[in-house]
């Protein structure tokens, strides 16, 4: 079992907040984390039907179970659990009761924002990082086998293959969670606008050529990548300038969280086509800010 480096600084923030909220997005090992840091909690899942309705139903009587706090493991699922939260950390002095997690930015810090603002921090797990996979000796020797696998620990702690389990990813997280989210009708649309992001990578962020490439408005298509960033799939970078204004007014570039998504959309079978492929310097460069990314969030710090 690798140990997260995130895990010193939600221990430190879990002394000092009353509640912790952990995102970051699906498989990224936030469940796994949030039981080794606080062993001693008890465990809620609300992907869980039964313990779903239990806490849509009388969710006060559902937190009085608890009264040294919990672990809430996806608690996007029970939205109005949230006032409630409220109350209870109101009325606690107790640091570190709740510790929450959720792989849906959208429903989770609506929430937050909504409730529990100024009574819990925020912390953002990503997939394995490169020294993480070093300290578990997972790292790939070769960059080609390095891009290819990702990071996503099931591929590591599993031994799955990275094609097959990157391919089933796609389809019942990304593609799942985010049609539901903006209600695509035509997956084939979907798919296509997918993979042209994934064609983009590591280049200046132009919606309108994308929307016209896959016939979708600018407006859908920067409606669909919002929602990427939402769900920890792709995010935009604004250039570093001098001038602060200019970084908040220039084109930026696109990049995914993971390079063995990428690679998958791109439709690459094989670490060994990545070595002539032309988007590998793009797919490095990917790489390369994904671990600058990973390192400041592990420092409980902003992108």
């Amino acid at each position: 079992m690798i140990t997260r480096q995130i895990e010193a600084a939600l221990k430190k923030m879990a002394g000092q907040f009353k509640a912790i909220a952990i995102t970051g997005p699906r498989q990224s090992g936030k469940t796994t984390l949030a039981q080794m840091a606080f062993p001693q909690k008890p465990f809620v899942s609300l992907e869980a039907l039964d313990e779903r309705e239990r806490a849509e139903t009388d969710p006060r009587l559902f937190l009085s179970r608890f009264p040294e706090g919990c672990i809430l493991d996806e608690a996007q699922r029970a939205p109005q659990l949230f006032s409630y939260l409220q109350l209870e950390l109101d009325k606690s002095r107790s640091p570190g009761k709740y510790i929450l997690t959720g792989s849906q930015q959208f429903g989770m810090m609506e929430k937050i924002t909504q409730s529990l603002a100024g009574r819990v921090a925020v912390l953002t797990l990503l997939p394995f990082s490169m020294s993480e996979l070093k300290d578990g000796q997972y790292l790939r020797n070769e960059l080609d086998n390095v891009l290819w696998s990702g990071s996503y620990p099931a591929v590591f702690d599993q031994g799955i293959d990275p094609k097959w389990w990157l391919d089933s990813y796609i389809t019942t997280y990304v593609e799942r969670d985010v049609r539901q989210i903006v209600s695509v009708q035509d997956a084939a649309v979907f798919q296509r606008f997918l993979s042209l992001c994934a064609g983009n990578v590591g280049q200046l962020f132009n919606a309108s050529r994308i929307g016209r490439d896959c016939s979708l408005s600018h407006s859908t298509v920067n409606k669909w990548i919002s929602i990427l960033e939402a769900s920890y799939v792709a995010y935009r970078l604004s250039p570093h300038h001098a001038n602060f204004r200019k970084r908040l007014v220039k084109t930026p570039k696109l990049y995914f969280y993971d390079t063995g998504l990428v690679v998958r959309l791109l439709g690459i079978e094989s670490a060994h086509q990545i070595t002539t492929h032309p988007l590998r310097g793009n797919l490095f460069e990917n790489w390369v800010i994904g671990e600058l990314l990973k390192n400041r969030f592990n420092r409980a710090e902003r992108n």
